[in-house]
This record gives C-alpha cells, structure tokens and sequence, in this order.
C-alpha cells in the first residue's frame, strides 16, 4: 500500500513540522551532494529553520563567497550594498555619539562653555551638584568602610598582645615552680635548684662565660648537700 499524497500547506502541529523539515532538510543535502558528484555542478545551499537552526552546503569545489559573487555577477544585484549602508550608517551614529561625549566631558571640565545659554548653563551646573554628591556619598562610604577595618585590625592587635602577655606570666611560673632562678641580673652566673621530692637539695652554680664549656672543668661551682 503506497503513502498518501501530503497536502503542501503549512504543518501547524510544531513537533510535526521539525521532524519534516529535519527529513527533507536531509533529502535536499544528499541531491545537492549527488549533483556535486554526477553533474561536477557548484551548488550552495543556506537554509534556516522555523526556530532559527542554520544549515548549510557548498560544493568541495567552491565556497559561498565566491557562489554570491557569481550570483551578483549573473544576476546584477549587488547583496552587499544594503549590508554596507546600514554599517555606514551604524558607524556615524557612533561618531556622533562619540563627538556628544566628547563635548560633554569638555563642558564638565569648564571648557567650551561660550556657545551655551543660561538654561544649558543652569542645566550643567546642576549635573556636576549632583554628581559631587555621589562622589562625596562615596568617599564617606570608603572612609568609614577603611575605619572599621584599622578598628578590627587594632582590636585583634590588643588581643594578640595580651594572649603574648599571658603567655609569658605563665612561662615565668613555670619556671619559679621549678626553682629556677637568677639572683644577680646583671650577672650571668645561673644557679639551678634541684629536689629529688625529699629532704635533699642540691644547687650547681656554673658560670657560662669559660673560653671552653666543653672541657671536665666548668669553672667555679659549688655543690651543696642540705
């Protein structure tokens, strides 16, 4: 049983009419790569889908530059006349917006006033009142934003000095519970107090300043038995 004819009228279903145009865009590229091969014909195609996918083909032996090209040469119709005007047209649009800048930073400098009358004059005094006042909201801003920061950072300054002053209290009783101590500051003469946890004591004095520490003999010392 053979298909039925298909009526060649618009597929209003969406998903019905991107599967046809996927199969028939697949029919169309396999005839135009058979004439490319049986006919050694030139062929470019350029088709854009309901939803705007491009597809496209030309032959091995040709790019599409040079197909419009042919096609202006055959045809007369320049296809880049219309493209080039509207960039002619983009590109003094720009220039004018450029020279309005231009004059307009000139103006906020205090330059190229003469031409301006008193509305455009009281018109620009009022843009630069304005725009002091967002640069002055701004610099406060940045000002107290810098302030908090010093205040956090000389607070955890304080802290951390006071953890180090802590610190060291605790080493000196540290060392005042193990009976260290120095009786002359001034002197570099050390005495080192022993208890074996009973009624012994010993005390060695050593005096560090001898030209040789590692010999048997440290100097004067004294060893006292209480």
């Amino acid at each position: 049983m053979g298909r039925g004819k298909i009526e060649i009228k618009k597929i209003e279903n969406p998903t019905n009419r991107q599967v046809t145009y996927s199969k028939r865009r697949t029919g169309i590229m396999k005839k135009a790569k058979e004439l490319t091969v049986l006919c050694d014909a030139e062929v470019s195609i350029i088709m854009f889908s309901s939803t705007g996918k491009f597809s496209e083909y030309c032959s091995p032996t040709a790019d599409t530059k040079k197909m419009y090209d042919r096609y202006q040469q055959v045809t007369g119709i320049n296809l880049w006349s219309t493209q080039y005007e509207k960039m002619q047209n983009h590109l003094s649009h720009l220039k004018e917006i450029n020279r309005n800048l231009r004059r307009d930073i000139r103006q906020r400098m205090g330059e190229g006033l003469d031409g301006l009358d008193m509305k455009e004059l009281r018109g620009l005094e009022q843009n630069l009142d304005e725009a002091l006042k967002v640069v002055r909201d701004r610099k406060y801003h940045l000002i107290a934003t810098q302030t908090d920061t010093y205040k956090k950072k000389l607070k955890s300054a304080h802290e951390a000095h006071r953890n180090l002053l802590q610190e060291v209290e605790m080493m000196k009783d540290e060392q005042a519970a193990c009976g260290f101590a120095d009786d002359d500051p001034g002197n570099h003469d050390g005495t080192l107090v022993l208890t074996g946890g009973g009624s012994h004591m010993y005390a060695i004095r050593v005096q560090p300043n001898q030209p040789n520490l590692q010999g048997i003999a440290y100097g004067s010392y004294d060893l006292r038995l209480a």
